[in-house]
């Protein structure tokens, strides 16, 4: 890379917490076949080892003040249905349609609807996170993947639908948890207007940018399984000194909720899998009943035992539909809000590392100014001219960083504020509504 392009790169890092939404166009012509770059401000490597600074265009904060803020009229509502199977054997895969409603003015339509296959979700997720999680921003996390139910649909038979019989509950399950994810994403006031999630949204195009090398088992798997063992170390070894109380409050309050969440996620898992059971114990017990009935010589008593019979098999439809209740209003809840603690741990851990990057440029300015002081000592002027100006470079990297810095600390504080006030009304509505739930299939118990 050139130092012109250095200078430039530089001088785009600056604007470090501006929210890059517009995609711009690389200058990387050789690839036809590579994904779509990510919007951000990078160099980027092509099969010849050159770089480009790619260069994009940025919203105008004037122009959509409204739509990112979470106050105002403007809504978007996402709907994901109709699963189908496409293709037959390993080679198979599932589409969801995803309807969108919204009078957000960056979108063309205000209803529509698109196919989408599972890795699309995970590939705009992946987009979204490589461009915001590094500006301080909460980005929610997409369903994780499941080898067994995947394999189970792939194989079924191509004539029976993979909504029906022994896949059912699998296919809702990911069908929901798609719905929650890509919904979590709209709410959020900047990412509902990146020009990739509407694309997402939007485009009729049938293949998009997805998340690539996905196999378990596959090479890229397993360099990405060593990044994030690197990650982790890092994490654990590495102690910052933190001089900001708020975070020190803030880390330790979101430690604590995410050890209770899990707590009350391994309970709520065991209240589905134990109200299940009982559930299928009432229906023994409804069949049991249901036999006797026929064998049973005396009148009177056939018609009691039949009662009961029909009784017992209302209470185990009842019952299987609270453990319905149980895990897609509350465990499912949960489940996802666990997740939302780990983004924004991956938020502070961003923090975290920008601050390493503004501790070693000060290393690196001492160690500047102290060859500095050797060669002015020593009178050696051939080198003082190259001294100087290596000092200047390292000041001024010194004084982006700590810049960044206070960027990427002030933006997590917006975003917190966000996602409590956002945490706060989700919990109660998702309580409110498991409680009058149960509370109705209680009564349909009694009667």
């Amino acid at each position: 890379m050139s130092m012109e392009s250095v200078d430039d790169l530089h001088d785009l890092q600056r604007d470090f917490a501006d929210v890059d939404i517009n995609n711009g166009v690389s200058n990387i012509d050789d690839e036809p076949d590579e994904e779509e770059e990510v919007p951000a401000v990078a160099a980027v490597a092509n099969n010849n080892s050159i770089n480009e600074v790619v260069m994009h265009r940025r919203i105008s904060s004037g122009n959509l003040q409204d739509v990112l803020s979470d106050s105002g009229d403007y809504f978007i509502e996402i709907a994901v249905s109709e699963p189908q199977k496409v293709g037959d054997g390993m080679s198979s895969y599932l589409t969801y349609k995803v309807t969108t409603r919204t009078n957000i003015p960056k979108f063309k339509r205000t209803d529509f609807s698109t196919l989408r296959r599972f890795s699309d979700f995970l590939g705009i997720h992946d987009l979204l996170a490589s461009k915001y999680i590094k500006l301080g921003k909460i980005v929610p996390p997409a369903p994780s993947k499941n080898i067994l139910g995947t394999t189970k649909v792939k194989i079924s038979p191509q004539q029976s639908e993979p909504g029906t019989g022994v896949n059912v509950e699998w296919v809702e399950q990911r069908r929901a948890a798609l719905e929650r994810f890509i919904n979590r994403t709209a709410q959020h006031p900047v990412l509902r207007v990146d020009l990739d999630f509407i694309n997402f949204l939007e485009s009729d195009q049938v293949e998009l940018p997805r998340a690539v090398n996905t196999a378990t088992l596959s090479g890229a798997a397993v360099v990405r399984l060593f990044n994030k063992v690197g990650e982790t170390v890092n994490k654990i070894t590495y102690k910052m000194d933190e001089n900001d109380p708020w975070f020190d409050e803030k880390i330790t309050e979101v430690e604590n909720l995410d050890a209770n969440l899990q707590r009350l996620y391994a309970a709520l898992k065991s209240l589905v899998t134990t109200r299940k059971e009982l559930a299928n114990l009432t229906g023994l017990v409804a069949k049991s009943a249901a036999m006797l009935s026929t064998c049973e010589e005396h009148t009177g008593l056939s018609r009691a035992l039949s009662s009961l019979a029909d009784t017992e098999e209302k209470i185990e439809i009842l019952r299987a539909e609270q453990s319905n209740s149980d895990f897609y209003i509350l465990a499912e809840f949960v489940k996802d809000y666990l997740g939302l603690f780990g983004a924004i741990k991956s938020a502070f851990h961003e923090r975290v590392k920008v601050f390493q990057y503004w501790q070693n440029a000060q290393v690196q300015l001492t160690k500047r100014r102290e060859n500095r002081g050797r060669y002015e000592m020593a009178n050696r002027t051939d080198k003082l001219e190259q001294a100087h100006q290596e000092v200047e470079e390292w000041q001024v990297k010194v004084q982006r960083c700590q810049q960044q810095f206070e960027e990427i600390s002030t933006e997590i504080k917006k975003e917190m504020e966000r996602f409590e006030l956002s945490r706060v009304k989700d919990f109660k509505n998702s309580i409110i509504r498991y409680i009058e739930d149960q509370m109705a299939h209680q009564q349909q118990i009694n009667e």
